[in-house]
């Protein structure tokens, strides 16, 4: 089978070395979440993979994952979230407030009234009740919790309402890199063909971009969404925070049916080989969803924590390529 393999980078592969024996691998490109650099590390990092790129293998890419209209947490000393213990969010960038996450953005707190009451941190990996909504802040209690970090996804698991428009920090990232040939762009929490519509004319005609489908409206919209974009992003990670478990397999199975009808190709991230970021092998089951996805029409997968902050990026580049060619090899006897 032929298909492409983007792997995410981070603290995990942040050496050039590292970045060789990905490619070496299978890896065809590499992501950078924007969301988790400031601008002057943003700079420092594209400089560096363009350098490589150039020296290495000029055929690369380099993904920078634009936040678009996904919500973020902003800056605090991480801390444990509590089950049972109240929580409050605040419209701030920053605080060092004890209980206090900061969520910088107005519509956050404008959509409260019109969203369910659980919300949903880092890929649902935390969850909140909302019992209190006021002028600026949002009152909860953990649901599920454990440590959680700045820069985080927030969203409510049913919502509808949300500014969509690029942000101020995406605008600057595509004024300082819109130039360089390898830099491609990925626009996160895509609503449908008109959001995606406004970003192709920000970004021009000539300008790669990969439309993230993190929402239940994008999926139904994804043909739509397709007419401006050059590659679609099949993101299940916030597609269940959105969704919710169940809802999320019924939406990707749904969708999945159909990917090989898609008019531009159709890559699978979120979770792929989740397994890998502590462990040296996959599960069985990840492997057959990958062959799966490959059968079904898929163009590619896209790893995450998996090469960014794992502690296998090499191994999870080479499991990920495991079907080039033909590939039958096992994990162990």
């Amino acid at each position: 089978m032929d298909y492409r393999i983007t792997a995410t980078l981070g603290p995990g592969s942040a050496r050039e070395e590292i970045w060789e024996a990905m490619v070496s691998a299978g890896a065809d490109g590499f992501r950078l979440n924007t969301s988790h650099l400031s601008l002057g590390e943003l700079r420092g990092w594209v400089g560096r993979v363009g350098k490589f790129i150039s020296s290495f293998s000029p055929g690369l890419s380099l993904v920078l994952d634009l936040q678009g209209s996904k919500w973020r947490l902003g800056e605090f000393p991480p801390f444990t979230l509590e089950p049972g213990k109240k929580v409050t969010l605040k419209h701030a960038r920053s605080t060092r407030l004890p209980g206090v996450l900061p969520v910088p953005h107005a519509d956050f707190f404008r959509a409260a009234p019109f969203s369910g009451r659980e919300i949903v941190l880092n890929d649902a990996r935390a969850v909140l009740a909302r019992e209190t909504v006021g002028p600026g802040f949002v009152e909860a209690r953990v649901v599920s919790g454990g440590e959680i970090l700045p820069r985080k996804g927030v969203t409510y698991a049913s919502c509808g309402f949300r500014a969509e428009e690029p942000g101020e920090k995406d605008r600057a990232i595509i004024e300082k890199t819109g130039g360089l040939p390898f830099v491609r762009y990925a626009v996160s929490y895509v609503k449908d063909a008109w959001e995606m519509s406004r970003y192709r004319e920000v970004f021009g005609p000539s300008v790669f971009l990969i439309a993230k489908l993190e929402r239940g409206e994008a999926l139904a919209d994804a043909r739509g969404i397709a007419l401006h974009a050059q590659e679609l992003w099949l993101c299940r990670g916030d597609l269940g925070a959105e969704l919710g478990l169940s809802g999320m397999a019924r939406a990707s199975c749904s969708f999945s049916a159909g990917v090989a009808g898609l008019p531009v190709p159709v890559m699978l991230a979120g979770q792929v080989l989740e397994h890998m970021v502590a462990s040296p092998t996959p599960t069985r089951s990840e492997v057959c969803c990958i062959h799966d996805a490959l059968a079904q029409g898929y163009g590619g997968v896209v790893l995450s924590d998996e090469t960014a902050v794992g502690r296998h990026p090499v191994e999870a580049c080479r499991t990920a390529a495991l079907f080039r060619g033909g590939g039958s090899r096992g994990f162990g006897a």
